[in-house]
């Protein structure tokens, strides 16, 4: 006999999802049935996801009820339904990367997020759509807010399935701007960790000294839970800190303890690419927040910073996609292909002069830091292109990835056709408690601003 599914289930937040689960008004495998269908009504006109298996995300669940059942403990994601990008690894499905060379391609082993995962009573519902290789070039998802509109990338699928409530949480990783921007074009909360926090190991590499993992959820709080699991250290990612895991999610409930200060940044790429309904946005956020904003100029350096991040990008590309290219170049898109052979120009000299403009930097960030809480930026240019042949700009992205900064952006503004813009939120490195809690007082301002003017 078929279950009865509440769908109204699958709209709920991890935590409200967790609660129920908690307290016996719900099965895993209820949630997981009504993602399930969510996804069945809406995957042929968002396309979201790259493997989906129903039996065997079924049988999780059914799994995590059962240690609940028996007594054992059941993790701190119990029964959530996460959806991994496909440049994840993972053991039992399919990783293919988003490339044609890597078809059918099966893992031994779990990446080290999915390991978490696991160990956290997740369960895995399947793969979610990257761009060719976590570069540039669109694989078919679109947004759920208007399908003609892209919905980001490279995490494309991670930000387009959270945000039409196929799953309350995913998985995602940046290089340049593939948390953020999809989480802004998508109206969700996307959470890039400071660089260290989550190992990268079991994903595919595009730029080591770049590369971060990152979360999708539909609250900040959400967002915090996830990447506490996730987090800790791993031997097999040099650049993972070694400390204790962080209290993301006690943080991202708590309060501030006194109202925080925000320094309001436009970047090296504001007077170019920002758009005007963006700039209309940005300017009432900072009115609404008055005297605890201030317009703050970067150093000077920071002007260089985008071209600082393409040398060090793009030479990691050339590496990582060497063996793609040499061994079917035919077969990769005509940008993954340039970009090889661009990375391929970049001399010895320039990628180490550009990985030293890092600390130089990150200094001029500790200068801000030390009276604002949280610089306040845009995430992108504006609401998402009308143009599936493009996942946006990056640009408003690339500098916070370098830095290896903590960046949060907040589904909180709307575009002249009521699209949502994001805005981006940054920290100092290791101030991810700190990042957090100050992204929850502002969604609880602005919400409470929003009800009182209602």
């Amino acid at each position: 006999m078929a279950r009865k599914t509440d769908p109204e289930l699958a709209r709920l937040s991890a935590a409200d999802a967790l609660g129920r689960l908690e307290r016996g008004e719900a099965k895993a495998v209820d949630l997981v049935d009504a993602c399930l269908d969510r996804i069945a009504a809406r995957e042929p006109e968002v396309g979201a996801w790259t493997y989906l298996d129903r039996d065997h995300a079924i049988a999780q669940a059914e799994a995590a009820d059962g240690r609940r059942a028996s007594g054992r403990s059941p993790g701190p994601l119990h029964g959530l339904p996460v959806g991994v990008k496909d440049i994840i690894d993972t053991a039992d499905m399919p990783t293919e990367n988003g490339a044609a060379l890597d078809a059918g391609r099966r893992p031994r082993t779990d990446a080290a997020v999915v390991e978490r995962l696991r160990a956290a009573g997740a369960v895995i519902m399947g793969k979610t759509v990257t761009t060719e290789l976590a570069f540039l070039t669109p694989a078919g998802t679109r947004n759920p807010h208007d399908p003609e509109r892209t919905p980001g990338g490279s995490s494309s699928g991670s930000a387009a399935a959270v945000a039409d409530f196929m799953v309350p949480l995913a998985v995602g990783s940046q290089t340049a701007g593939s948390v953020i921007r999809p989480a802004s074009f998508c109206g969700v909360v996307g959470y890039k960790p400071s660089r260290g926090l989550i190992s990268r190991a079991g994903v595919l590499p595009v730029a080591e000294p770049l590369d971060t993992m990152g979360v999708f959820a539909r609250t900040v709080g959400d967002a915090a839970m996830l990447a506490q699991a996730l987090c800790g250290p791993d031997p097999r990612d040099p650049a993972a800190l070694v400390q204790p895991v962080p209290r993301l999610a006690a943080a991202a409930a708590s309060g501030p303890p006194v109202k925080p200060l925000f320094a309001f940044v436009r970047q090296p790429a504001w007077e170019e690419l920002a758009e005007d309904d963006m700039r209309e946005a940005f300017a009432e956020l900072a009115g609404f927040l008055g005297e605890q904003c201030d317009e703050v100029a970067l150093p000077e350096p920071f002007s260089k910073g985008l071209d600082i991040h393409r040398t060090i990008m793009f030479a990691g590309l050339a590496r990582h996609y060497a063996h793609y290219y040499n061994r079917g170049g035919d077969t990769l898109s005509a940008g993954a292909r340039a970009a090889v052979e661009e990375g391929r120009t970049v001399l010895a000299h320039d990628y180490l002069v550009a990985l030293d403009w890092v600390a130089l930097l990150n200094a001029g960030l500790e200068q801000i830091f030390e009276r604002y809480d949280a610089i306040v930026t845009p995430a992108a240019p504006g609401q998402a292109p009308k143009d599936l042949a493009t996942t946006g700009n990056a640009a408003f992205c690339s500098l916070w990835t370098m830095c290896g900064v903590p960046a949060v952006t907040l589904p909180l503004l709307e575009g002249y056709d009521g699209m949502p813009i994001g805005v981006q939120l940054i920290g100092p490195r290791g101030g991810d408690e700190r990042l957090l809690r100050t992204a929850r007082w502002l969604m609880e301002e602005t919400a409470r601003a929003d009800g009182q003017e209602g």
